[in-house]
């Protein structure tokens, strides 16, 4: 009898050599007269653990890693293919793993236990029931329901998503459309491609969810450059997708009409911004444009536009599956459902964490975390992307939620979390933040353009000790002038991560750089 050994094929896997393992396996298994049947599944999300092998026992999937091609014939020796606990790197019951067994999976229930490609395989686990849901119900009973639900953009913004939908369907046009945003850039996050290379058909109903709801036809992935697995997998599942029904002029016989195209992005970070966006999916340079008008209003092509990030869409399934409550039940206050925190930068056990709003950063970075990966003292932590504020010590017990966040002039953004330890240097952060902004602005206004120029340049002179005191008042005035006169988030938000590290980590500021 054959026995199904789940070895994942995600971007993270692959770089740790998981196409190796699962040749070695089926190398060393053939020479041994073994049956075993080979399933590329998508990542647990566990990344310090890959390649994380499993293997299909009648009690369920028991989980080994991190694997390494050379383990296999020891592995094998030791009886992998009937679930044995006798080797080193056996991790027991894959679902009993603390980091998993601990976490809240709604959007991301799916990864690592399917067969990314197979349809049959998401069907088999309440895929497209949402679909189905709302392929029985009208327009504005699909935005109630995600309204009630409580969802809110998981791009950074925070903006209600129902409420964003209701204006699209609200504007009367020959044409809408749904865009999402998969143009990940913010460091320290993965979650986006995660959805897109382990479980693409979510995505897929979720944006024809969002065509339904809106009355939109077309659907648009615009999708970072740098992820060729995300873009291989993504054209497949599209073109396997309406070949089933659930694209095209005819959804399961609905009469009712989506169809979805990917188109790769342009390389920029600024066009992570939604009206830069559309004007690079136009085929333009990624310009800001003014607001208003708003995209829901005048987006792409000038037409109504629903523009979401990847994990907003993600969502929406399971809201219309399983029904607004059962959603908005995981949160606190106006934050609600779960967030998809992505472990990054100086840790020990880096990885994907869903969690209901409300744990603390402490929690996520300690009993999920593990510490830092040196060894060393944690530091400081920036949640959000590199537009975000750094939090010292004396924030991590604050609960992740927005407006908890917002009040100490912080940001949940995407939900990345970079984790610095004592050995950092806060100064250089901030003008790391200061030169992010210099290489990505699109240089449309001019307190972004010229302000993270003179920004690099005060804080060098501040490093270097000229006149310190006055530059680091003339730093926190352009920081100023650079919130409050920027067109986009890019300049608007640059002097966050550099205000709070001249707030918390005054130190760093007045003491010679590296080498001075």
């Amino acid at each position: 009898m054959s026995v199904r050994v789940y070895v994942p094929r995600d971007t993270t896997a692959l770089s740790l050599g998981a196409d190796a393992v699962a040749t070695r396996l089926a190398r060393e298994a053939a020479a041994r007269g073994l049956e075993l049947t080979l399933v590329r599944n998508g990542s647990r999300g566990l990344a310090w653990l890959e390649p994380l092998v499993e293997v299909e026992t009648a009690n369920g999937r028991v989980a080994y890693g991190p694997v390494t091609p050379g383990d296999v014939p020891a592995l094998l020796d030791a009886g992998l293919l009937e679930g044995r606990d006798t080797h080193p790197l056996a991790l027991g019951p894959t679902e009993a793993i603390p980091f998993l067994a601990r976490q809240q999976r709604l959007t991301f229930a799916r990864i690592g236990i399917t067969e990314a490609l197979s349809i049959d395989d998401y069907r088999a686990h309440d895929g497209f029931r949402g679909l189905e849901t709302a392929l029985t119900r009208a327009p504005q009973a699909i935005v109630e329901e995600v309204k009630a639900s409580g969802l809110r953009g998981r791009g950074g913004a925070a903006f209600p998503t129902g409420i964003k939908w209701q204006t699209v369907l609200d504007t009367p046009a020959d044409q809408k459309y749904i865009v999402c945003n998969a143009d990940e850039g913010d460091s320290g996050t993965f979650a986006d491609r995660l959805v897109m290379e382990c479980d693409p058909y979510l995505l897929i109903e979720g944006m024809a969810i969002a065509g339904l709801a809106v009355g939109a036809t077309q659907g648009y992935i615009y999708l970072r450059s740098e992820y060729p697995l995300a873009h291989e997998v993504l054209a497949t599942a599209i073109a396997r997708a309406a070949a089933a029904g659930y694209l095209g002029d005819d959804i399961r016989g609905s009469g009712r009409a989506f169809h979805l195209e990917v188109r790769l992005g342009a390389g920029a970070y600024i066009c992570g911004e939604e009206t830069s966006l559309l004007e690079s999916l136009e085929g333009k340079r990624g310009l800001v444009r003014f607001k208003p008008p708003l995209p829901a209003i005048e987006g792409l092509f000038g037409r109504p536009t629903v523009v979401n990030n990847v994990l907003s869409l993600a969502a929406v399934p399971f809201i219309l599956a399983e029904g607004a409550e059962a959603y908005a039940d995981h949160g606190m206050g106006r934050s609600r459902g779960t967030l998809a925190l992505q472990l990054a930068g100086n840790v020990k056990r880096g990885g994907l964490v869903e969690l209901a709003f409300g744990t603390t950063l402490r929690t996520l970075m300690e009993e999920f975390g593990g510490g830092t990966a040196s060894g060393r003292p944690l530091r400081a932590v920036q949640v959000g992307g590199p537009l975000c504020a750094y939090l010292p010590a004396s924030q991590w017990d604050l609960p992740l939620d927005y407006e908890t966040f917002a009040g100490v002039g912080a940001g949940v953004g995407h939900g990345g979390v970079v984790m610095f330890d004592d050995s950092v240097d806060m100064a250089e952060q901030a003008r790391f933040s200061m030169e992010f902004c210099k290489v990505e602005s699109c240089g449309k206004c001019t307190p972004c353009r010229i302000g993270s120029t003179r920004g690099v340049e005060v804080i060098d002179r501040i490093r270097a000790g000229e006149n310190r005191e006055a530059n680091l008042e003339l730093l926190g005035e352009l920081c100023e002038t650079m919130v409050d006169g920027s067109l986009c988030a890019m300049g608007g938000m640059t002097p966050f991560p550099v205000q709070s590290a001249l707030t918390h980590f005054p130190d760093d500021f007045r003491r010679p750089a590296d080498g001075d």
